[in-house]
């Protein structure tokens, strides 16, 4: 049923077909489309997204030992099947060799943009260009199979490794540094990154905050998987939880959970095992220390609670070994050329998800998710972030219906550089990659680069 808001949409607009493009066919995406269709009947969505394959951060930013999240894409997969939505992969929307923005406002009554935050904060450290300095992001993608990634040699010579950051993907990374073979061989995970990780040397693993367990950004759940990880033992230092001079009684719920399950592990007795996680507070990076050419260590500051929620400097400094570390402070928005952008949040200036030019609406551009936010909350959190762009949408319809676009933009996408992969295209790719699973012994396996993928959609 919709709601009272829905019908005055509907009844304020004529019955003429209105052509939105969505931009992103990740959560925010496929939320947008949803919420467009099921709310006025005469709309039709092209999502379109530079990748061949749909999901975004759920097919590329979740570990592949998170079946229950990774199982997302059956209901996003429900939106984008939807008889008024039609998925076109493959299609490049502004930056080199893209389809300027301009150029799509013209081929459709609205775009709404949901491109997140695709590039990591950084640390402002001396040395964080060193040979072993990764970003979180970019360790992910290699694991996910993103065709963009590259295999840097991750973890050749590496017995040791550092990530900076106690948020959840910093969570992901550790665990998946310290996983053996045998549990993610069932997963989905490229075959090249799961030889890799089964010929690691990692025997330590530290994952390090500045501020304290009460001010970490990880969640209960994720925090308490890395203690069921076969042969490996969590360290924590019960002087490190102390700083922070803990009242659990006092805390929100999943601070006083996280510290909890802190606390518990620090006070159990060491335990043999083949690979260590330590988890350290109060520490702030100051330097990537070099060794043989590349990072061989990394310099902390202790830091001590300020009394005001953040903290102050010590004087005291550390040096962690590592051959490898990632950095896992944020994300960040980047521009797109053509759009808006403030370079102070990392995000498209906007009113209720309209996107603002020169101090004032501009008629028919609409953003959603991380780039008209930040890359703040969960995937639930898009939800009510697409719902308030997609009623921005409909209240402005009568206007933006008036304009003469296309029946059908996929011949002018195609002009503009390529041929769109098709729903059909995707499905291919799915069968191929079921089929490489079975060649391999696995279930299913990621195609992990552009040839084997686009190969895949569009067979010959």
């Amino acid at each position: 049923m919709l709601e009272p808001s829905a019908h005055h949409l509907l009844r304020a607009r004529s019955t003429a077909v209105l052509r939105v493009a969505v931009v992103g066919s990740g959560p925010s995406g496929c939320y947008i489309a949803q919420n467009l269709v099921q709310l006025d009947p005469d709309v039709q969505v092209d999502v379109l997204d530079r990748l061949p394959c749909p999901y975004g951060l759920v097919r590329y930013g979740v570990a592949p030992d998170h079946e229950k999240i990774k199982s997302l894409q059956g209901s996003l997969r429900t939106v984008l099947e939807h008889e008024r939505v039609r998925f076109l992969g493959g299609v490049r929307v502004g930056g080199p060799g893209g389809l300027p923005v301009e150029r799509l406002r013209t081929l459709y009554h609205a775009v709404v943009y949901c491109v997140g935050a695709a590039t990591d904060r950084r640390l402002g450290v001396p040395g964080e260009e060193l040979p072993g300095s990764w970003s979180a992001t970019e360790f992910v993608s290699w694991y996910s199979a993103h065709p963009d990634a590259a295999d840097g040699g991750f973890l050749r010579g590496v017995r040791s490794a550092v990530v900076i950051g106690v948020g959840n993907v910093a969570v992901d990374v550790t665990r998946m540094l310290v996983r053996g073979a045998g549990e993610l061989r069932p997963t989905d995970i490229p075959q090249a990154a799961l030889d890799t990780l089964a010929g690691s040397g990692i025997r330590e693993v530290q994952m390090v905050g500045r501020r304290g367990p009460a001010q970490a950004r990880f969640t209960t759940k994720e925090l308490r998987e890395l203690g069921t990880i076969p042969d490996t033992e969590v360290v924590v230092d019960a002087a490190e939880l102390a700083l922070g001079s803990l009242d659990p009684a006092a805390l929100p719920a999943v601070p006083r959970r996280n510290v909890e399950v802190l606390r518990g592990w620090a006070a159990r007795p060491p335990a043999p095992a083949g690979r260590r996680i330590r988890l350290r507070f109060f520490l702030r990076p100051v330097e990537l220390l070099e060794q043989a050419g590349r990072v061989g260590a990394v310099r902390f500051e202790r830091t001590a609670p300020d009394g005001r929620g953040g903290v102050t400097g010590t004087g005291r400094y550390e040096d962690v070994p590592a051959q490898l570390v990632l950095r896992s402070v944020g994300y960040r928005g980047v521009p797109l050329d053509g759009l808006p952008f403030d370079p102070a949040t990392g995000t498209v200036p906007h009113t209720a998800g309209r996107v603002v030019r020169d101090g004032v609406p501009s008629p028919g551009e609409y953003v959603a998710g991380w780039i008209k936010r930040g890359p703040t909350g969960v995937i639930g959190t898009n939800r009510p972030c697409a719902k308030e762009t997609a009623l921005s949408l409909l209240a402005d319809a009568s206007v933006l219906a008036r304009a003469d676009v296309p029946a059908d933009p996929v011949e002018a996408l195609r002009l503009a550089g390529g041929e769109p992969v098709p729903w059909s295209g995707w499905l291919s790719i799915e069968h191929a990659e079921a089929a490489l699973g079975e060649r391999l012994g696995r279930s299913v396996v990621k195609l992990a680069d552009w040839e084997a993928l686009l190969g895949a959609a569009r067979p010959s």
